[in-house]
């Protein structure tokens, strides 16, 4: 039987009144489900955001979850009660995230605007892009910016005034998405301190420094072969020959710039004098399990890990798969999967490396036929440059090994090769600090993805935090997820770091730091 608690949730979610369909999916859902993993489906019916999920949201959701493996579907269920108490305790005490409540709106309003109707898709200075643009342009000025402009990559800059000439605390992240993305990666660290500065306006606070909010223009790499776009311009690092890079459609970069009105010549003039600026500070989505599995909201980062890719080709002998002996074959896609499972165990040994073959290919391959040739591709990361030099090295001896013993060839193409970012102490502290200040475990991770952070942090100290993502914590998908409690706790800590700030940098009887950010950032009771 359901608790007074769950019929008040299944009534404003709709399950009372289902349609005779929708009623005969749920009772085979329901009855598929108990069949194959014994307990009742669990599932927080007031999402993320606690208005309630919808019907079809709710069967979609059952239907996705009825798939997984017994052990992953417990866990599911657990931080799915872990959410029902979070909100019914919300309720209880008369607590509201309004602020996380904005940042989530704010990112719901933007994911309106989309290159395809069914999916989210913004890629660079397309309608869609621009639009998104526009949108955060004016919530900047609703929270009361000093000035709000856009410069000659895209990027959206905001900027806050300090009480004092000073120095200037450099935050923010992308707004364009991979194609269909998820609605939270990059646009979260655009809305946290937005939402801070929107509440140091209408308290009429200035701080010893400034803020300046940059919602980066690209970062993907999805409508042009060149990534991070936007923080790359701050850091000087803008090659003028990617302007005659073509898109799918034979646009190039410069017309593109141009048709939305910004000025290629103008982009070097965006480069960010380091002595001018604090810091750089990133608030954004987790992009992975670690602290949904660990029941944490906020994560510190300690460093944006290297990294290196690869394409790579192992090369045999095509022949017939019915006449050939298996002792006297020259398999390439069989050497391929021996290599991936070295870069399995190899990885799994350091315990925070990875190592991931996602493309693999067998040209010409048919079902009655060896593999002659195997392609693939190879993705190594590791949170220091040594460390991720040492598994390459034990990797690429390892597949020398292997093709030695099969009497192979292979040859592979370095694609890229990123060096780690680590977290700047101090600044990394702060965010241990405000996490702390909020009751909170404080739990240090590395970046497994490239982020805006690793750009700027070639020019200035950086640091990252990390929100955490429901659904497993998956991304670069419709299902990225997160809760506007979360968010609320991720405005709470960019407070507190600001308040950390504050005190430093303070001098006077109107020292910022009689007046925490924090306090305006806190959840509000009635």
């Amino acid at each position: 039987n359901l608790t007074a608690e769950s019929t008040v949730e299944q009534n404003k979610a709709g399950l009372t009144h289902c349609s005779a369909d929708e009623f005969a999916r749920l009772q085979q859902l329901n009855a598929d489900y108990n069949a194959k993993f014994g307990w009742p489906f669990i599932l927080a019916v007031r999402g993320p955001r606690g208005l309630g999920l919808s019907r079809a949201e709710i069967i979609a959701t059952f239907e996705r979850r009825l798939h997984g493996h017994p052990d992953f579907e417990l866990q599911e269920c657990l931080r799915n009660i872990h959410r029902i108490a979070e909100i019914r305790l919300n309720d209880k005490f008369g607590v509201s995230p309004d602020l996380g409540d904005r940042v989530w709106d704010w990112q719901e309003q933007l994911s309106h605007y989309s290159e395809a109707p069914d999916q989210l898709t913004v890629t660079y200075l397309t309608d869609a892009h621009r639009a998104c643009a526009a949108f955060i342009q004016a919530q900047m000025q609703a929270c009361g910016f000093d000035s709000v402009g856009m410069d000659a990559v895209g990027n959206v800059v905001g900027r806050y005034e300090a009480m004092t000439t000073g120095k200037t605390l450099l935050t923010g992240s992308h707004y364009d998405t991979v194609r269909n993305g998820g609605k939270y990666d990059g646009r979260l660290g655009i809305f946290v301190p937005m939402a801070c500065v929107r509440e140091l306006h209408r308290a009429g606070k200035r701080l010893p420094f400034a803020i300046e909010v940059v919602a980066f223009a690209e970062e993907e790499g999805q409508r042009f072969k060149a990534t991070f776009l936007g923080s790359g311009a701050l850091t000087g690092d803008f090659n003028p020959v990617w302007l005659d890079q073509l898109d799918a459609d034979g646009v190039s970069m410069r017309a593109a710039m141009q048709q939305a009105g910004l000025c290629p010549d103008d982009i070097t003039k965006l480069k960010r004098d380091p002595e001018k600026y604090l810091g750089f500070v990133e608030v954004h989505i987790e992009q992975g399990p670690v602290l949904n599995a660990l029941n944490l909201p906020l994560g510190i980062v300690t460093s944006i890990n290297a990294s290196v890719r690869y394409s790579g080709e192992v090369v045999g002998t095509a022949c017939h798969a019915g006449t050939t002996p298996m002792n006297q074959r020259f398999d390439a896609a069989c050497a391929v999967a021996e290599f991936m499972l070295a870069c399995e165990r190899r990885a799994a040994r350091d315990g925070d490396s990875v190592a991931t073959v996602g493309q693999l290919k067998v040209p010409n391959g048919s079902t009655n036929v060896v593999p002659g040739r195997c392609q693939f591709s190879l993705d190594l990361r590791a949170p220091s440059n040594a460390q991720r030099d040492a598994l390459q090295a034990d990797l690429l001896r390892a597949l020398a090994d292997i093709c030695v013993q099969r009497k192979l060839s292979y040859h592979l193409t370095e694609s890229l090769r990123a060096s780690a970012a680590p977290s700047a102490p101090d600044w990394q502290q702060r965010w241990e600090n405000a996490v702390a200040s909020l009751g909170l475990s404080v739990h240090r991770m590395p970046s497994g993805a490239g982020h805006d952070a690793m750009k700027l942090h070639d020019i200035m100290p950086q640091a990252m935090l990390f929100v955490r993502g429901q659904n497993a914590g998956i991304s670069h998908n419709p299902l990225e997820s997160s809760t506007s409690d979360d968010m609320q706790l991720a405005v709470e800590a960019f407070g507190q770091l600001l308040g950390q700030l504050g005190n430093l940098a303070s001098v006077g009887p109107n020292s910022f730091g009689q007046v925490p950010v924090a306090r305006t950032c806190t959840r509000q009771v009635d």
